[in-house]
């Protein structure tokens, strides 16, 4: 009988029910912040694995009898695929830089147009690749923290409990350390998984931005100069020499 008391003493009902305002949006701050960081996990995971996909589509790109045929190429793998996206508006841009006279962006000459707008294009894929990473780092710093603050409280109610008490009874305590115990791990727990996330994201989000760049600057002088750059951007980025040899 004295165990069960001591296990419903350190159980989590037993510690909701003993905490006070403060424990509990402790407790259900750590929690929101796990659920949106695993989200994000999620989804960021999913979204890289469809822009691998994309990324090999980019050699039946160049393989392609004509433009449009190349961004249909694009676009089988991936209506959203921001390869498909800079060649679409590579191409809009093409089309209509000559029927642009009259506003400020014809004072630009056809060569600066396509920049312009393949520059425009890459940004926004940028903004929306980082959107969320901003929340795992911030809950990678402060998680930790936000799981010591209840930690400090957990200790802060035992230490009221003995000073009651007169004495250090290990029933006064117990909940108010077993609460402090539990805040710590949760919030490594919820901090560790994020910064994993970021460092991983980042470093992903950074070799796909580099593969897009090269594939603008292609597009770029395909659409200017007439024809792909003669450095195969496959001898730059490795990223693209492996959706090649996909492809092939």
């Amino acid at each position: 009988m004295q165990e069960t008391a001591t296990g419903n003493v350190f159980g989590l009902a037993h510690l909701w029910a003993q905490g006070d305002n403060v424990s509990h949006a402790i407790a259900i701050l750590i929690v929101l912040m796990s659920v949106i960081s695993w989200y994000l996990i999620l989804a960021k995971s999913l979204d890289w694995w469809r822009l691998r996909k994309a990324s090999k589509a980019v050699a039946s790109f160049w393989a392609a009898k004509s433009v449009t045929e190349g961004i249909d190429q694009l676009r089988a793998a991936g209506e959203d695929s921001p390869y498909a996206q800079l060649a679409s508006q590579a191409n809009c841009c093409n089309c209509d830089c000559e029927a642009v006279s009259g506003r400020l962006v014809s004072q630009f000459d056809p060569s600066e147009q396509m920049e312009r707008a393949l520059r425009q294009q890459l940004a926004t894929t940028q903004a929306g690749m980082e959107s969320g990473l901003t929340f795992l780092a911030t809950t990678a710093a402060t998680a930790p923290f936000v799981g010591l603050f209840g930690t400090v409280w957990g200790i802060y109610h035992a230490l009221i409990a003995i000073g009651m008490s007169g004495q250090a009874a290990l029933e006064k305590i117990a909940g108010p350390v077993g609460e402090a115990l539990i805040m710590t791990a949760a919030g490594l727990a919820v901090a560790l998984p994020a910064v994993f996330a970021y460092n991983t994201f980042t470093r992903a989000n950074r070799l796909i931005l580099a593969d897009l760049d090269a594939f603008a600057h292609d597009l770029h002088a395909f659409f200017t100069v007439g024809k792909p750059l003669l450095a195969t951007s496959a001898q730059i980025h490795p990223l693209r020499a492996r959706a090649a040899q996909g492809a092939a």
